[in-house]
């Protein structure tokens, strides 16, 4: 399809888009006008801290300050307005409104695509609907933060990072530790040695609450939800308030795979210095069939990359995940002192390094005492902690501001396309080898899985009219 008709398939606001962008003249003292795209509550949370003032982050992330005082990167003025705020929902606009009540509203996605002064926007919605709205985004010449997953499904990929390139738009996916100081450290950790050889990487995400709701019947939907619009290229179903917590919904999401685990496999290839697995197995199981909803409560996937195995769990029932070793230490989503709901391990040969959203720990293998020895550990061994870093702050702070920086600037953010369609595609293929039923190899060139035909009808899933705009693939 070619971009002309591309755009002339969509509507509203078409014509405009071909204008100018006043990027192109934006200094660093001029206001960068930015635009919400699903009102929210993670594009709220993404908003604020991309307008970035002390209020903003003492509202939605307060546990970045530490003695009443910020880190000083986050002092320097954003010079950002949420210009706009748009949703299909009348009453997430409304409560946004609270907190940007100077900035215009719209109903329909397209009429703030098409309006001028919007410089940037971010796209908070279900997850289907991130590949189309992104490159209509590009064509209008808006730069994009992109909450994470990048694609609802593989064969979007290629088309979303060729319409990123040929606009030459900044687009900044939402895997926000790509920005956070920890992980950058523990690459360089991984990179220097210290810790040996690593082989083996475990990634894991436990939680003790089932995602959905008790079933409730269809209904007609409230009457400020523009019910077909909230679907866009989803298939057409009767209204449901549960398929409102849409993460609870294959139609709308690829489980807790893609939604936990899409940060942690990005995370993997940060810290690793890898890009793509060659081949993946994955089993899974849909427990709780008590709850509105049908994502998989538990699943596991073992993905080869080059020089290690990566092992992938998810666990819907038990939040203990692996226990927490430090006194003290505080880890991401803990319900008790001892449990460690998300995270990663990379065993090395010499020292195994504990990673999470909030820090690290390296723990160093002890030697055997005599050659010969085979195991170091006795009744008395404990631990030994050579290195931790504990209670980072929360780095979207630090990651919106990047976004910001490298529109001014007109550069590559910390999570470009490419970055955040890799670490998305690792989700994705679990997910394929699951529906397969067999492992897979993975072609990361052409984004298929050679040798399996019968995969072929997971890469895509036909957008309903008239979201139906290009072909991918």
């Amino acid at each position: 399809m070619q971009r002309r008709d591309f755009l002339n398939r969509v509507g509203a606001g078409a014509a405009a888009w071909t204008a100018v962008s006043r990027q192109a003249v934006l200094g660093a003292n001029d206001r960068l006008r930015v635009g919400l795209i699903g009102c929210g509550g993670r594009g709220t949370f993404d908003a604020r801290l991309m307008r970035g003032t002390p209020v903003d982050i003492q509202a939605v992330a307060p546990d970045n300050y530490h003695d009443g005082n910020l880190d000083p990167r986050l002092k320097e003025p954003r010079n950002v307005d949420i210009a706009g705020l748009c949703d299909v929902y009348g009453s997430r606009v409304d409560r946004a409104k609270q907190w940007a009540p100077q900035a215009k509203t719209y109903s329909d996605f397209r009429a703030m695509l098409a309006d001028k002064e919007i410089d940037a926007v971010i796209i908070g919605t279900p997850d289907p609907w991130h590949a189309p709205m992104m490159m209509l985004a590009c064509e209008a010449g808006k730069d994009v933060y992109l909450e994470k997953p990048v694609m609802y499904r593989l064969a979007e990929a290629k088309t979303m990072v060729d319409t990123v390139r040929r606009t030459k738009r900044i687009v900044q996916i939402g895997t926000q530790h790509r920005s956070a100081d920890h992980i950058a450290e523990a690459a360089k950790i991984i990179a220097s040695g210290k810790i040996g050889e690593v082989h083996f990487v475990r990634v894991w995400n436990y939680m003790s609450t089932f995602w959905g709701n008790p079933p409730v019947p269809d209904s007609d939907p409230p009457s400020d939800l523009n019910w077909d619009m909230w679907l866009g290229p989803a298939p057409k179903v009767a209204y449901n308030q549960n398929r409102l917590n849409y993460r609870s919904y294959m139609d709308y999401t690829n489980g807790i795979i893609s939604d936990y685990g899409n940060h942690r496999f990005d995370s993997v290839h940060q810290i690793m210095g890898v890009d793509t697995p060659k081949n993946v197995v994955s089993s899974a199981l849909r427990f709780n069939q008590k709850l509105a909803g049908d994502i998989l409560d538990m699943q596991t996937a073992t993905y080869e990359y080059p020089s290690f195995i990566l092992s992938y769990e998810c666990c819907n029932y038990n939040g203990h995940g692996l226990g927490g070793r430090t006194p003290g230490m505080k880890y991401y989503g803990m319900r008790g002192p001892e449990d460690r709901p998300h995270g990663m391990a990379f065993y090395g040969t010499e020292a195994a390094l504990f990673v999470d959203r909030l820090g690290m720990e390296l723990y160093p293998e002890p030697v055997p005492p005599e050659p010969g020895k085979r195991f170091a550990r006795g009744a008395e061994w404990k631990p030994r902690i050579e290195k931790f870093k504990m209670n980072e702050d929360e780095p979207t702070p630090l990651h919106t501001k990047n976004f910001v920086d490298c529109v001014r600037a007109r550069k590559e953010p910390a999570a470009n396309i490419e970055v955040g369609v890799r670490a998305t595609a690792v989700a994705c293929m679990g997910n394929v080898a699951y529906w397969t039923g067999r492992k897979l190899n993975w072609d990361a060139k052409t984004f298929s899985f050679p040798g399996a035909p019968e995969a072929g009808k997971y890469l895509f899933r036909p957008y309903r009219k008239p979201w139906d705009l290009v072909k991918f693939g």
